[in-house]
């Protein structure tokens, strides 16, 4: 771990949970005795997609929002996203009386675009690089940046996903979460790892985005020329500095799926959970399926199912 990057702590994560405490929902976990069966595993969903504008990502900003100076609040917000972080920040700033804009790739889908807008953000799509529109953007308007992972306090936010995984499931063996920039796992492991010190951490990645097994790999942070993935909510074209160094210390292993795996996963969660989980969610029961973890027989094994937000003609594509 690099000492320009310290690893919270679940102080912080307690911190978090105080913060966004009534704003956001505290989702459930359910079972499915068919995919136990199946997995031979006792296998349980963490129902993110039931939060706050479909996906866990709300907590984090809350979080991070919270923590603006008086000054910064009143210049605004602005992010890089795919679609959920957008909508979260859009949500929580509007909610928190925050200007925001949120840049967007061309190839956004169009109902998280549509959202975005909805929740009050203002939105700028480009076929540009999204980090240097974004970067460009807030030196002109003198806004902050409120970063979709790479970030203590966004960190911190979604590490209370964890947190309430530990409370509500106590003889946890597994937590299965999946990885595009690596702050949903970095929090979750930190929680887990405090909670429940013997249970394993695993993270999945899509195979044509998998920043953060190649930095991993390489021992230090890799960005991606290109990414292809159905699961766009799992297709940040870069690892962050902090997410790194937490899943190196705090994460026991992370697999690779493929898209094909991914949507088989989600008809099943579909069929048997009777839930609708984006692919990026989806990627969790993938990699059980698909045989790529390797767990004893009947571990009690949670799979967080990180958000819903897949519009009507891309899923009957999919389908």
């Amino acid at each position: 771990m690099s000492p320009s990057h310290p690893l919270i702590t679940r102080d912080d994560l307690l911190a978090a949970q105080a913060v966004i405490a009534g704003r956001v929902h505290r989702t459930p976990i359910i079972g499915s005795t068919y995919l136990s069966d199946l997995t031979g595993l006792d296998l349980r969903f963490k129902l993110e997609l039931f939060q706050k504008t479909g996906s866990f990502k709300p907590r984090g900003v809350l979080n991070k929002l919270h923590h603006l100076t008086p000054e910064e609040k009143a210049r605004g917000a602005i992010t890089l996203s795919a679609g959920n972080h957008g909508q979260a920040l859009s949500w929580a700033a509007t909610t928190s009386g925050i200007r925001s804009l949120v840049v967007m790739p061309t190839t956004a889908v169009r109902s998280k675009v549509e959202a975005t807008r909805g929740y009050g953000g203002e939105v700028v799509l480009t076929s540009e690089g999204l980090m240097d529109t974004c970067s460009a953007l807030q030196r002109e308007r003198g806004m902050t940046l409120v970063h979709p992972f790479d970030d203590p306090m966004i960190i911190a936010g979604a590490g209370t996903v964890g947190l309430e995984i530990a409370e509500d499931v106590p003889d946890v063996d597994a937590v299965l979460v999946g990885v595009g920039g690596g702050g949903l796992i970095s929090g979750v492991a930190t929680a887990i790892k405090a909670s429940c010190p013997k249970a394993r951490v695993i993270g999945v990645e899509p195979e044509d985005a998998c920043a953060m097994s190649l930095s991993l790999a390489q021992g230090a942070a890799v960005h991606l020329d290109n990414v292809n993935t159905v699961a766009d909510g799992l297709a940040a074209p870069f690892a962050g500095e902090h997410t790194l160094a937490h899943v190196q210390a705090r994460v026991d292993d992370i697999v690779i799926v493929n898209d094909d795996e991914i949507v088989a996963a989600m008809r099943l969660i579909l069929e048997r959970c009777k839930v609708v989980a984006e692919p990026a969610a989806a990627s969790t029961l993938a990699a059980l399926l698909s045989d790529k973890v390797s767990l004893p027989a009947g571990s009690m094994t949670v799979c967080v199912l990180s958000g819903g937000n897949v519009d009507w003609e891309g899923l009957k594509r999919l389908m």
